[in-house]
């Protein structure tokens, strides 16, 4: 079922705000210039997904997370533990709501009195410290495949699975942080076995459900979209199934439920 999102959000203020995102996120964050945002996360040792976001530089102290799943608070409880000596405060943003707005070019930051705007290049995710939201973006984006993660996929996906590498969220050369030498290993030495779909259903589903096929894991679902005409989704599907099957071909599941796959990122 298709639901208007609450916007998670967590700032990380002061001057070395940069630095410790640096070493603890998996994307270059040395080189995100002030006004911009990119993809990132935040893995663990064992190198699975624990928090996927846009990350926004609004100034040359402040770091803005817009979380793609879970929830700003936990993260940020947990992110306290290791700031020891460095000068910063994790706290939460004003913003609460999340909106579609005007077009903006990819990567891009605007901030207002009271909103900010992510540029998403055809819309724009707006933040809103007093208003309602709305999904309409919620489909646009499951056409360009950025992933957003129910709770049950939280620590459970290698970066591989989400094609972060694609998102640009992950960095092999910039030196150490919570993970990395698993999302090396993956990139240099390949193998992973599931990858990020753009999938069509015949009916509604919920996201985090388990695809199973003759009694078999097959995937799982991130996202669904559902407008009353068609039923999009982005899911997790095994490569030797998916790699196979053409917009045409229907995958018929355990409990009934068809899709049709549309698109598959394989990085």
């Amino acid at each position: 079922m298709s639901t208007t999102r609450h916007a998670e959000t967590l700032l990380i203020e002061g001057p070395d705000a940069l630095a410790f995102a640096h070493a603890q996120f998996s994307s270059n964050v040395q080189s995100l210039a002030v006004g911009a945002w990119q993809f990132s996360a935040w893995l663990s040792a064992q190198g699975r997904v624990r928090a996927l976001f846009h990350l926004a530089r609004l100034d040359e102290q402040r770091l803005l997370l817009l979380l793609r799943g879970g929830d700003a608070a936990t993260l940020g409880e947990v992110l306290r533990r290791y700031v020891f000596r460095s000068r910063l405060t994790l706290q939460p943003s004003p913003w609460s709501a999340l909106a579609t707005d005007a077009a903006l070019p990819l990567h891009t930051v605007h901030v207002a009195s009271n909103t900010v705007a992510l540029g998403c290049g055809a819309h724009s995710l707006q933040l809103v410290a007093d208003g309602t939201g709305d999904e309409h973006w919620r489909r646009a984006q499951i056409q360009l495949g950025w992933p957003w993660l129910p709770a049950s996929a939280l620590d459970a996906l290698l970066p591989p699975a989400l094609s972060l590498h694609r998102l640009q969220a992950v960095a092999i050369d910039k030196g150490c942080y919570p993970g990395q030498e698993i999302v090396a290993r993956l990139h240099w030495r390949g193998g992973h076995k599931r990858h990020l779909c753009n999938v069509r259903l015949t009916r509604n589903a919920i996201a985090g459900d388990i695809l199973h096929r003759d009694g078999n894991d097959i995937g799982v679902l991130l996202d669904v979209v559902d407008d009353g005409n068609s039923i999009d989704a982005l899911a997790v599907l095994n490569d030797d199934i998916a790699s196979t099957m053409t917009e045409h071909d229907a995958l018929q599941l355990d409990d009934g439920l068809r899709l049709y796959v549309q698109h598959r990122w394989e990085s």
